[in-house]
């Protein structure tokens, strides 16, 4: 991406210059972050009350979350490239105003396709603000301490607004009702949009286009992509539709691919990929994704279903999951200038995986403290040690120009990532839990009443202990498919990911590493 050779906007202010000004430009952007990530875990909590409400069935509910990040993960990029030709800050507010927009609509959505119209275009204004408010940071701090400072501000928020969400969608759902999980991000984001002038200066535009082709095939074939999952949990692997939802999403994702190599600008710079370690962390990323999304949304509906959870105790459950994230974080910071990313890959993917293999032994006898909350401090404490090894690996030998476009890709690799794992997850619990459904439904006939035995007829859904028998089934395949994953990411970092020399002296203070 090339910049203008007179550029009519003033260099953005660094740490120094802007003093205080700084430290709030920092606090409107961390808000920003915030409520992005309070946003999806907030509507987690939600997930069962807006099933109930707009009747969703556990299958389509997953589109409750994949029309958020679907959007979010197909127009990262672009919103990327858009603030870097139209002007961060103006970019920035534009998607932000569109996030709290889409939060109103969905907040009276009174029905399925209206919520889901409305969490997609959700997920277009935070493809807008998210990558801008990073880029913000690069061009208000000055490289180096300052603004590895400022990066550690943003991360401690987005773990800590994961617990925030949970904790504050199941008051907000128990003391109120599931939309106000979604109006609560209008009074942050239009705080956001007015203080965002005063404090946060406008960056330097550069000439350029929009790479529009690469963004529609990228979207669309990531939607057809993860249609298919759905489809096939719903009507199988042999359905037509299923079958060619698959046939085209391939053929488009080529044609997405052709038009990146021939781009002068692409959306996604192939070259990205060229370095082994920064492609296996882009697949690392893939993998735990997946796994991650798949865990909190299977959870989600065992506490409260089976383990009959209300929504603020499922909230005050998941609490300890973003306090051991940020130990994890911790411990990986204060040690990787002396041992290098690697060990904290590795083993991080590991502890996922046990996490997860831990989490299959659940059933209807669980109970939260001997069979949920173990295996959660797991999981948690490997994806700790994963989110700041995986940061640094991605942007270690990016040059200046490419470090936004490298954040971008690692973003949008996780949230694809997390959209097509928790599709391929919906499937194996919809499977497993059809074939346990086999087995519940004629011991439910031999001891039901007649009135049950009509409500059956009528519904066609097992009441009681039956049904928690079934989606215990379904939860338990899903986390072995989590585990598979995690332990596939463990196997990339073995494999694929180096640490060389001059990455160790980068993390130990030393010199910067040059451009690709």
């Amino acid at each position: 991406m090339s910049s203008s050779p007179h550029p009519t906007s003033a260099p953005p202010a660094t740490a120094q210059e802007g003093g205080g000004g700084s430290v709030m430009a920092l606090l409107v952007i961390a808000c920003c972050q915030l409520m992005v990530v309070l946003d999806i875990t907030i509507v987690n909590i939600a997930l069962p009350d807006i099933q109930r409400s707009l009747d969703f069935s556990t299958t389509g509910l997953s589109w409750v979350v994949n029309a958020y990040t679907l959007a979010f993960g197909g127009l990262l990029l672009l919103g990327g490239r858009a603030g870097d030709i139209l002007g961060r800050r103006r970019v920035f507010v534009f998607g932000v105003l569109l996030f709290v927009l889409a939060s109103l609509l969905g907040g009276f959505a009174q029905n399925s396709g209206q919520l889901l119209a409305a969490r997609a275009l959700q997920g277009v204004g935070g493809a807008i603000a998210s990558p801008t408010s990073l880029a913000l940071i690069s061009t208000t701090f000055r490289e180096g301490p300052e603004r590895n400072r400022a990066f550690g501000v943003f991360a401690a928020v987005s773990a800590g607004g994961g617990a925030i969400g949970l904790l504050a969608g199941g008051m907000l759902v128990e003391w109120l009702n599931w939309r106000w999980v979604l109006f609560v991000n209008v009074p942050i984001g239009l705080l956001i949009v007015l203080a965002t002038p005063r404090w946060v200066r406008e960056s330097v535009r550069h000439p350029g286009h929009f790479d529009i082709t690469g963004a529609l095939t990228s979207t669309i074939g990531m939607v057809l992509l993860v249609y298919g999952f759905i489809r096939a949990a719903q009507d199988g692997w042999r359905d037509a539709l299923t079958l060619a939802s698959f046939a085209v999403a391939v053929v488009v994702l080529a044609v997405f691919v052709l038009t990146e190599r021939r781009s002068g600008q692409p959306i996604t710079p192939l070259h990205m990929f060229a370095d082994r370690n920064r492609a296996g962390t882009y697949g690392i990323m893939l993998c735990l994704a997946a796994a991650m999304f798949g865990m909190f949304f299977f959870l989600t509906l065992f506490v409260q279903n089976v383990l009959d959870f209300s929504p603020l105790r499922a909230g005050l459950a998941f609490l300890p999951v973003s306090a051991v994230i940020a130990i994890g974080a911790g411990l990986a910071s204060r040690f990787l200038p002396r041992y290098g990313p690697k060990p904290f890959m590795v083993l991080g993917a590991v502890l996922a995986a046990a996490g997860l293999a831990w989490l299959t032994l659940t059933d209807v006898h669980s109970t939260y403290a001997g069979s949920v909350l173990g295996p959660m401090l797991v999981f948690s404490l490997g994806m700790g040690m994963e989110f700041v090894s995986l940061t640094l690996m991605a942007l270690s030998g990016v040059s200046a120009r490419e470090s936004g476009a490298a954040s971008g890709l690692l973003n949008a690799t996780q949230q694809v990532g997390g959209s097509l794992g928790l599709s391929i997850l919906v499937t194996m619990f919809g499977t497993a839990g059809a074939n346990e459904a086999e087995k519940q439904i004629p011991r439910f006939l031999a001891q039901a009443t007649p009135a049950e035995r009509m409500r059956f007829q009528r519904t066609g859904e097992l009441p009681g202990r039956w049904a928690d028998e079934v989606l215990s089934a379904g939860v338990s395949a899903a986390f072995v498919m989590a585990a598979l994953f995690a332990l596939v990411a463990a196997l990339i970092a073995v494999v694929v990911v180096q640490v060389r020399p001059s990455d160790l002296e980068h993390l130990q203070g030393g010199r910067s590493p040059g451009p690709l």
